[in-house]
């Protein structure tokens, strides 16, 4: 992969010549010529070799840039821009070619009281520190070390918040830190070098569903840089990469990353304007991968589980139970089917029994329109939970005891009806070994993994769209990825929904009785989906606890 990318970057080469282009198009450039002379720089420092010839043709070709006084006195001319020029200084540094006159301009620039010292982000800062730091150049500046505390990397972001621009922040971080894999950090206190990793495989899983071989090539790279070489997350990474690399080496980039100037262009050109930039990532992953100074470690392990959210699910059972009560059935008795079954997993089913005992008695004498409205789910939990209480309802039992006799008639159900089958079995009125020949041994589970579902979990915190993402909760935990960074970070989205009063949701509208049936709607998801990660929650009758589906512990962040 590198080997093709080098090719097609060096056979290109007059493409990063500032000199060639108009004043529209001229910054553009002078970024692609300080990333392809940073490339050779590494090169030559990361692989104790002579230069393959295609590198050895792009050093000549920045060598020849560089040596211009129109381009290296820009330095003194824009201080601000002082990292476009320090690093084609730095690249040739590695290189071997030493340039006192282009350094003492990149001096001046740097004790001239503006470039280092007006505000910057912290990654920003970082590629200051380690821009100064490959050029040799002394400075009173804080040490990388003491910035990175304040980077996005180490303040345990959400990834489904992130954009692709907090991304690239959080793998430059990755680069200026490790100065590209040559060097450990000093990990701020009581952060682990696991959650550093864990962030990196989490935002592969959301860029390979984003289809950006940019951040899917920077992250494999920061996975090296870190020392990480082998890992499926590595793998995965790696075959995506080799997946969309073109037959002449080039990797095309994301979309929108070209000034629209490059609209009416030359084919080829705004070929390589949209190409370049990826390749070099490209090539730089297989770069760091055969670079025998980089130490080479397994994965470090994930971090330590979270808190579970027992006193979040707590209140909102409290505040389903007493308002599912003072709505009609048609909304009413889901709330309170679904706080029945958080208190079940919380082991204290009390929590829901007057709300319960209300609708038992409400509905004893309902027809099975009621029921048959509702669905096997909310009334086979309904039958859980007032079984557990000692309670009753006969319309219920009639209904469910036509349901199964109906079932039981038949030679197969569809799989999507095998959850509500075992659930009847558990409750008795199917026998288990006929349950499992009418759904073929199939549970009703679902079995997606974050990486299947990682766009539908993107979309549902974009959209706020609270239901499907405790659907996609519950379907993650009962799935066995209760761990997941993505779904750990989709509870912590959901958690921070939550209302004082224990419901759920902000909906866009003042009209009390829309806000109210909203909460309620979501209120009731997420409580459901909650059940599901606490730690023995004992589910339906019928369920089986996934393997791998141990406790889950997330906290509200």
């Amino acid at each position: 992969m590198e080997e093709r990318a080098v090719a097609w970057l060096a056979a290109r080469r007059t493409l990063i010549d500032p000199g060639d282009v108009g004043p529209d198009e001229v910054l553009f450039v002078r970024k692609a010529l300080i990333e392809t002379a940073f490339l050779v720089g590494l090169r030559a420092r990361l692989v104790p070799a002579p230069l393959e010839s295609d590198y050895a043709s792009l050093l000549e070709r920045i060598r020849h840039i560089a040596a211009r006084p129109s381009y290296r006195e820009l330095i003194a001319r824009d201080e601000d821009a002082l990292l476009l020029y320090a690093g084609t200084y730095a690249a040739l540094r590695l290189c071997g070619f030493e340039d006192p006159d282009f350094r003492h301009l990149v001096e001046q620039a740097a004790a001239g009281g503006y470039a280092t010292a007006f505000e910057r982000i912290p990654y920003r800062q970082l590629d200051l520190l380690h821009t100064l730091q490959v050029c040799g150049i002394e400075h009173p500046l804080p040490a990388m070390d003491d910035v990175l505390p304040f980077s996005l990397l180490c303040n345990r972001p959400n990834v489904l918040k992130l954009t692709d621009r907090d991304i690239y922040a959080v793998t430059h971080t990755v680069f200026y830190v490790t100065d590209f894999g040559l060097r450990r950090p000093r990990w701020p206190r009581g952060f682990a070098p696991g959650e550093a990793v864990e962030l990196l495989d989490a935002l592969l899983v959301v860029c390979r569903a984003r289809q950006n071989a940019d951040l899917v090539g920077e992250l494999l790279c920061c996975l090296l840089c870190l020392g990480v070489r082998e890992s499926p997350a590595a793998d995965e990474a790696r075959q995506f990469l080799a997946a969309v690399q073109e037959p002449d080496g080039r990797v095309n980039g994301p979309s929108g990353i070209v000034h629209p100037q490059f609209a009416d262009s030359d084919p080829e050109h705004r070929r390589w304007a949209e190409g370049y930039h990826t390749t070099i990532v490209a090539a730089l992953a297989g770069l760091l991968d055969r670079s025998p100074d980089i130490t080479v470690t397994p994965p470090p392990p994930p971090p330590a589980a979270r808190m579970e959210p027992a006193e979040p699910l707590r209140r909102a059972v409290a505040w389903l139970a007493a308002n599912g009560v003072r709505h009609p059935v048609r909304t009413g008795l889901p709330a309170v089917a679904a706080a029945a079954c958080g208190a079940s997993a919380l082991g204290e089913p009390e929590l829901a029994g007057p709300a319960l005992r209300h609708f038992a008695d409400r509905l004893a004498d309902a027809g099975p329109e009621v029921w048959q409205e509702q669905g096997m789910e909310v009334a086979g939990e309904f039958a859980v939970a007032l079984r557990a209480s000692g309670a009753a309802c006969p319309s219920l039992e009639r209904f469910l005891g036509a349901t199964a006799a109906v079932i039981g008639s038949l030679n197969a159900v569809p799989a999507e009806a095998a959850e509500n089958v075992h659930r009847l079995a558990g409750l008795g009125l199917i026998d288990v070994r006929r349950a499992a020949e009418l759904t073929g041994g199939a549970s009703g589970a679902a079995g997606r993994t974050p990486e299947a579902c990682a766009t539908e979990l993107l979309d549902a915190r974009r959209t706020y769209h609270l239901g499907k993402a405790a659907h996609l909760l519950r379907e993650l935990a009962r799935a066995g990825h209760g761990g997941h960074r993505l779904t750990r970070d989709l509870a912590g989205f959901l958690l921070a929904q939550q209302h004082p009063d224990g419901g759920f949701g902000y909906p866009a509208c003042d009209e009390p009785g829309r806000r109210e049936e909203c909460r309620l709607s979501w209120t009731r998801s997420i409580v459901t989906a909650l059940a599901g990660m606490t730690t023995s929650a004992p589910g339906n009758p019928g369920e089986d606890v996934p393997a791998g589906g141990g406790a889950v512990r997330v906290d509200a962040r």
